[in-house]
């Protein structure tokens, strides 16, 4: 009897200390967790169609009404949908700008440098026990194979002037 008490003295002490703990508190799902505000999007309010006759929804589709963010930013910043036009084309001082940046003068072995970059941190992320035993890691898979765009466009073209759609035949890659 003495013993089962002290150990629920013991338990109900921890469990007071511990609730004290606010990754106890969040593990245990005792804290509230707020929204974050700045991905709360607005919806235009429902409005009735003039007419009664309303279109059958489609399933997974935009609201017809709403603009997506990044247009309502561009709407924001630059004015209406002409000016934004207007600002993504070049002007003579980007241009300048660019070329004396060195935009134009482009690394032709940058696929390599990016693949050892990558390859060098890969091996330095691993964990310990990778690291030491060996165990425990995946090998890298690349999620995509690099299309070889000289023969993709003449994939494309063939396709188009044989009235195919530009999905059939295979695309192709760069082999490594």
């Amino acid at each position: 009897m003495d013993r089962k008490f002290s150990f629920l003295v013991t338990a109900a002490v921890c469990t007071v200390l511990l609730s004290g703990c606010s990754g106890v508190k969040k593990q245990l799902g005792l804290e509230k967790s707020a929204p974050d505000e700045f991905m709360v999007i607005k919806h235009a309010p429902l409005a009735m169609p003039p007419g009664m006759a309303l279109p059958p929804p489609t399933p997974g589709a935009p609201r017809p009404q709403e603009q997506a963010p990044i247009v309502q930013a561009e709407q924001a910043v630059f004015g209406t949908e002409a000016s934004v036009k207007e600002v993504h084309e070049k002007s003579s001082g980007e241009d300048a700008f660019l070329r004396q940046a060195g935009a134009a003068q482009t690394d032709p072995s940058i696929r390599a440098t990016i693949d050892r970059e990558t390859e060098e941190l890969n091996q330095r992320n691993k964990p310990v026990s990778e690291k030491l035993l060996g165990i425990g890691g995946k090998t890298y898979v690349p999620p995509a194979s690099v299309v070889d765009p000289k023969a993709e466009v003449e994939r494309l073209k063939k396709n188009k002037e044989e009235g195919k759609p530009v999905t059939e035949g295979e695309t192709p890659s760069v082999e490594e």
